[in-house]
């Protein structure tokens, strides 16, 4: 069978997403005052992203870069908490919508996205402001950003996402 037939065969079974479990090791730990998942007030915060010892060689030249982009578990998300709609807008009582619309916590997968400045790199430790983690969350990765790449220009959103 060929390639192509492979595929119109799955793209008949509605079978294309897998539904096996992924398994992550996390390669560090975020340590802060923050002990419970909040919504807002994270722009100040300082915290420390810990990483394993193993992975020293892997953040050589990291400090040369202002903003990291960090992935996280949002582990203080229990599943019973996950939504597939959330209460979100700009209006004074905003109508339910896609979580995938949002950036709430209680999405299907509890994963984290955020891009911080980096303050300071000590060995195996990133000093960050403003990441949306609590303490003992586990880092899952560490992207350098890139502003050709990162940033879009010209990206639109719906009004009822605008800050007022």
């Amino acid at each position: 069978m060929s390639l192509l037939d492979r595929l119109r065969a799955l793209r008949r079974s509605r079978d294309l997403v897998p539904q096996e479990a992924v398994s992550l090791r996390p390669i560090g730990v975020v340590r802060n005052r923050v002990k419970e998942p909040r919504p807002h007030g994270w722009q100040d915060l300082r915290s420390e992203i810990i990483l394993r010892d193993d992975l020293l060689p892997a953040m050589d030249a990291l400090e040369g870069f202002s903003h990291l982009i960090v992935v996280f578990q949002l582990h203080g998300v229990p599943e019973a908490a996950r939504r597939l709609t959330v209460a979100a807008g700009n209006e004074e009582q905003p109508p339910e919508r896609g979580v995938l619309a949002t950036r709430s916590q209680l999405r299907p997968n509890p994963l984290g996205v955020s891009v911080v400045p980096l303050l300071h790199r000590r060995k195996t430790v990133l000093r960050v402001r403003g990441l949306d983690a609590i303490d003992g969350t586990p880092v899952l990765d560490i992207k350098p950003y890139l502003p050709q790449y990162d940033a879009v220009p010209d990206a639109t959103l719906p009004g009822w996402a605008i800050a007022p």
